[in-house]
């Protein structure tokens, strides 16, 4: 932890049901389920409270707005806290297009902004909410005061978007039970805690008609999963940019790093050791120490 705390200091010079709760790095308190109707599509979001600054958390393909519930009320004293569920994903609807590109999700994030009349945001995706929070941010530098990517970068390359798509069709087959979803993902995420094994099952996984677990989502998202080059909106960010880089990760290589420094003119990218495509969950306290000070710049 030391090691990274002088790596971020180097960098900045700073519709309505209780839902279900999750312990986290701050005192739990459990979020409000609230839902929203956006490009035709009833979207779901998990409403954390709090005040000031809005703080949108936007999650990666295949996980929902839970993913977070580990680190959101670390953020309640300081910021309104949303977790969005994006289409085709938890309790959000499936689109009946399969419409799940990167520029699909913005929309909807377009969407739930001006509908929830939310300025002065600060938008943190992981994964392909990542790269949502980055177009964004791009698309709309009025709105953003602060934009967090967690491991991953405007580009998806072939090998990738192929990879995902196979495994999607082999999930297909489902699981018999819980445990046999929760070995899956340990073997995925080797240092993820149990605590975030659990909330990823439990809220990410539905049962069919057979009995068989699946993933709660909709199969097509596959779809929308393709090569892609989001340059041309990021390059257009102007808020403070923070990149967190999973060291056993390959998804942002180093030459996307050097670009993402040479195009960006406040952003800072920052290697966690040890951790795999979400950091946040490997070792979520010293990503909240990072996060806080990037937070605290401006």
């Amino acid at each position: 932890m030391a090691k990274i705390l002088m790596a971020a200091a180097g960098v900045f010079a700073a519709a309505v049901v209780v839902s279900g709760q999750a312990p986290s790095v701050a005192s739990a308190t459990a979020p409000v389920d609230r839902f929203i109707t956006v490009n035709g599509l009833r979207l779901h979001y998990l409403d954390w409270g709090g005040t000031g600054r809005p703080l949108i958390l936007v999650h990666g393909l295949d996980r929902h707005a839970h993913t977070f519930d580990h680190v959101a009320p670390h953020f309640r004293s300081r910021f309104r806290v949303i977790a969005v569920d994006m289409r085709g994903h938890g309790e959000s609807a499936w689109d009946p297009e399969a419409r799940y590109t990167v520029e699909d999700y913005v929309r909807d994030m377009e969407g739930v902004v001006d509908q929830l009349q939310l300025r002065d945001i600060v938008i943190w995706g992981n994964s392909t909410g990542g790269r949502v929070a980055q177009v964004y941010a791009g698309l709309h530098p009025e709105r953003v005061s602060h934009v967090i990517s967690e491991d991953v970068g405007p580009e998806r390359p072939r090998q990738i978007a192929d990879n995902y798509q196979r495994r999607v069709t082999e999930e297909q087959a489902g699981w018999a039970s819980e445990a046999e979803v929760a070995a899956q993902v340990r073997k995925a995420n080797p240092g993820m805690p149990e605590v975030n094994v659990a909330t990823y099952v439990r809220y990410g996984t539905t049962r069919r008609a057979d009995g068989r677990l699946v993933w709660r989502r909709d199969p097509n998202i596959a779809k929308g999963f393709v090569v892609t080059d989001l340059w041309a909106a990021v390059s257009r960010i102007t808020a403070p940019a923070l990149y967190i880089i999973g060291g056993r990760s390959n998804i942002v290589p180093a030459e996307t790093q050097e670009k993402l420094r040479a195009t960006l003119p406040r952003v800072h990218i920052v290697t966690i050791p040890d951790t795999g495509h979400y950091p946040s969950e490997d070792k979520p306290a010293e990503v909240l120490t990072l996060i806080d000070s990037f937070l605290a710049s401006r």
